[in-house]
C-alpha cells in the first residue's frame, strides 16, 4: 500500500489522508518535517539524495526529511526517518514550522506545512544507500555561500528553508 500523507489546513489541523504521490500530483497541503543535525562545531550534517529518488535525485539537502504518519508526533517521525535514512538516533526538538510550495519539472509539487526539527550528533552516520548517496558536515556560513554560488546543487525545499533555519539558530544561539 502506498504511503499516506496527512492533509492539513494552514493552522496544521488534520483534514484527512491521501496517497503521497496523489498529494504531490494535486499540490495538496500536507504535513512534513525537516531534520537538521548539528555537531559540537556548529556544523550541519547534509545529505545527498540517492540518484534514483523520484524527485530531486543527487541534490544536497538537510540531514533528513519526510512525512509524519497518522498517530505519529513530529519528534517520533523525525527520529524514525533519521534512523531509516542516516542510521543513527539522537534527541530532537521541534523549532518552528512554515508553509512552502515548490513545483518540480516532473509535474509534482511539494506543498507542505513543514516542521523543522533540530538534533545534535557527533560522528559518522551509517547511511542507507537506498535513500542517501553521500553526506558531509558544513558550517552555516559555508552553506550560505555555496547556496548562493551553486543553488542548483540543493533541493528546492532546502533553498527555501535554510535562511529561516540559519536565522533561528543564530537568534537562539543553538550552535
Amino acid at each position: 500500500m502506498e504511503e499516506q500523507v496527512i492533509l492539513v489546513n494552514e493552522q496544521d489541523q488534520v483534514l484527512g489522508t491521501m496517497p503521497k504521490m496523489e498529494a504531490h500530483e494535486k499540490a495538496r497541503l500536507h504535513r512534513a518535517f525537516s531534520v537538521f543535525v548539528l555537531n559540537h562545531k556548529g556544523e550541519t550534517m547534509l545529505q545527498q539524495r540517492a540518484a534514483h529518488k523520484y524527485h530531486s535525485p543527487g541534490l544536497w539537502t538537510n540531514t533528513c526529511c519526510s512525512h509524519q504518519r497518522v498517530g505519529e508526533t513530529n519528534i517520533q517521525a523525525g527520529k524514525r526517518r533519521l534512523e531509516e535514512e542516516m542510521g543513527f538516533q539522537t534527541d530532537l526538538q521541534d523549532l518552528f514550522s512554515f508553509i512552502y510550495k515548490a513545483p518540480f519539472d516532473n509535474g509534482l509539487t511539494e506543498h507542505e506545512l513543514d516542521h523543522v526539527l533540530l538534533g545534535h550528533f557527533e560522528g559518522e552516520p551509517n547511511i542507507n544507500p537506498d535513500e542517501v548517496a553521500d553526506w558531509k558536515w558544513m558550517g552555516l556560513e559555508e552553506i550560505r555561500e555555496d547556496l548562493e554560488a551553486n543553488p542548483g546543487a540543493y533541493t528546492a525545499w532546502f533553498r527555501i528553508i535554510f535562511e529561516r533555519f540559519h536565522n533561528y539558530v543564530m537568534t537562539h544561539n543553538l550552535k
